[in-house]
């Protein structure tokens, strides 16, 4: 695995009524590097990744993009070195779900390419002008040509999942996802997602990276690995905003609840109440906005109004 951190100089400036302080110090900051995904040794996608948990981002994209559903239909998968890293052959990958060698010492980073092989008869993704697969750190659908070409029909239906979430568990949820950012901590600069058990509120996995889509992609790659699709009875906590793609990944997963501390776009509630996903946003503190299916969110009868 390659560095998640770096070190760079900062000149940190503060003012107050007392003084004008500058002082140059070094900061930590979270590592952004490409990574591409290949499917055979043809390439599929880039996309800006803090490195880690590759083979979970990678499984997670194939989930989101309807290209696989179940573990088995991912065989295997190998890191290779990119592009001036220097690596003469690639890496294996000895079976899913394992950690790559770690990386030698180096600035450099040699796993930045990771080609994976798909179980026999499982179709190929083909790319073409209308489905641009590239991505990046900060948008996770912007090489779509039209709504139409990501509104894929999931092989799963999160509409019919009996999960209901109390109120006050779906509202500490922000602080134990906060809590789960170890390189956040360091950074300040990494989303994060977690993924939940709806009834016990037990934290089943969390993720970080500087993409927020990619944070969801390595959630929903773990549980493709560890062989629990579709998700039924969980909730996913994001630490930032409910983007059209993010309640896309949850729907494509079969996760019915999705939590995020921001606010939802208007096509990612009209994509929620379609799919029957129960979207809450602005989840902070003691207050929450439940966009779509609130019939999910348990609320005490004391409190209602």
């Amino acid at each position: 695995m390659g560095r998640l951190t770096s070190r760079s100089p900062v000149t940190r400036i503060v003012l107050n009524e007392e003084e004008t302080a500058v002082r140059r110090r070094a900061d930590t900051l979270a590592v952004e590097e490409p990574l591409e995904i290949r499917i055979g040794g043809e390439p599929l996608t880039v996309t800006m990744r803090t490195p880690g948990h590759d083979l979970e981002l990678a499984a997670g994209f194939l989930v989101s993009e309807g290209v696989i559903s179940v573990g088995g239909e991912l065989r295997s998968a190998i890191h290779c070195g990119g592009p001036g890293t220097g690596a003469v052959a690639p890496t294996p990958l000895l079976s899913i779900g394992s950690a790559p060698p770690a990386a030698p010492a180096s600035t450099e980073n040699t796993y930045n390419v990771l080609d994976i092989a798909l179980a026999p008869g499982v179709a190929t993704p083909v790319t073409d002008i209308a489905r641009n697969f590239y991505t990046t750190s900060s948008c996770g659908v912007c090489g779509t040509a039209s709504i139409d070409a990501i509104e894929k029909r999931s092989h799963y239906d999160v509409g019919i999942d009996p999960a209901v979430v109390d109120a006050g568990l779906l509202a500490r949820l922000p602080d134990l996802l906060r809590a789960g950012q170890a390189v956040f901590e360091k950074t300040g600069g990494l989303h994060a997602a977690a993924l939940f058990d709806a009834a016990s509120g037990e934290m089943l996995v969390v993720r970080e990276d500087v993409g927020r889509h990619n944070a969801v992609d390595k959630v929903v790659g773990w549980a493709l690995l560890e062989d629990r699709l579709p998700l039924t009875g969980t909730v996913l906590q994001v630490s930032g905003r409910a983007s059209f793609e993010l309640v896309q990944k949850a729907v494509m997963a079969g996760i019915p609840i999705l939590s995020a501390v921001s606010a939802p776009s208007s096509l990612a509630v009209e994509l929620a109440a379609a799919s029957g996903l129960t979207l809450a946003g602005f989840v902070r503190g003691s207050s929450m906005n439940v966009y779509a299916r609130p019939e999910r969110v348990r609320v005490p009868e004391r409190s209602r109004s």
